[in-house]
């Protein structure tokens, strides 16, 4: 190869890594800031095609887009000295970038740190303000609501960072305590089922005994009617009883004696010692049925 060709080459080379140095692109969901040495010399590139001075300027680049930053459970005490294990989360964004890196140098990692320490410091102040119904119920907005103000400020002159969100996941008392409250709920839950299984019981009893009434006073009627219908029954067959012995005494006494033979001779092995000339043979012994 000739001199001249390797020297084209080389100088097209040269040419091609400088242009490719020289250019870079910022995104929509960037935030960026030129560097000249590490000095900050343009802050909040706008996204789009730009051009620098290659190996004199650097191009940092950060995350433009919310940030969430789930913080680690921190113990706080209550205004009435309760201890509790809070759980949050925080959700902020780049706001001024040459603070930004300023302060953290551009350590996505440190800004988390350094804003985590903040957060548990407001939530410390905001809990030992209120008590522990007012922080779990009562009063939680308020008390979101005063952290994200106080962290915006702070966030905003420290650390170039905009807060947008601050939330409790979760609030727990610490095992210790838990144990001891959940048996105090479960003998009031035990305390509870005894009352409502002895007022129970009262109640069965009672309709119990309300059934038993009911059901004697209902026999006591069954009974009393039965009495009557079956008193209105005999009454109606003896008055039958009359009317036909009244038409025809004789043959009323004769029909009466066969019902007594049919009852008295029922049984095979029934036997009777009677004088023949008893009245209860009155008409066997007369072919005509009379004495």
């Amino acid at each position: 190869m000739k001199p001249t060709t390797l020297f084209g080459l080389i100088a097209v080379l040269l040419v091609v890594m400088v242009g490719s140095k020289s250019v870079y692109i910022i995104k929509e969901t960037e935030r960026a800031i030129k560097l000249r040495f590490g000095e900050v010399v343009e802050a909040d590139i706008q996204p789009g095609l730009h051009f620098k001075i290659p190996f004199v300027n650097t191009i940092r680049k950060f995350e433009g887009r919310i940030i969430t930053l789930d913080a680690r459970p921190q113990a706080f005490l209550t205004l009435e000295k309760k201890r509790l294990i809070v759980d949050s989360f925080v959700k902020w964004r780049i706001d001024n970038v040459e603070k930004y890196y300023t302060a953290t140098s551009g350590d996505e990692f440190r800004a988390a740190d350094l804003l985590a320490s903040r957060i548990e410091t407001s939530l410390r102040n905001q809990f030992g303000e209120r008590t522990l119904t007012e922080v779990v119920s009562g009063a939680r907005e308020e008390v979101m609501g005063a952290v994200i103000r106080a962290l915006s400020q702070l966030a905003q002159n420290e650390l170039g960072i905009e807060v947008i969100d601050v939330r409790v996941k979760r609030i727990e008392l610490p095992q210790e305590v838990s144990s001891s409250v959940y048996e105090r709920m479960r003998t009031e839950r035990l305390r509870l089922a005894r009352e409502l299984r002895s007022r129970g019981k009262e109640l069965a009893e009672g309709i119990r005994a309300d059934a038993d009434r009911q059901r004697t006073v209902i026999l006591a009627d069954a009974f009393r009617e039965a009495e009557i219908v079956r008193g209105e029954g005999d009454a109606e067959a003896a008055g039958i009883y009359a009317e036909a012995f009244n038409r025809d005494a004789e043959f009323y006494g004769f029909y009466r004696s066969l019902n007594a033979y049919r009852e008295a001779f029922s049984g095979a092995g029934d036997l009777f010692v009677l004088d023949p000339k008893s009245e209860f043979f009155r008409y066997l012994n007369s072919a005509t049925g009379n004495r």
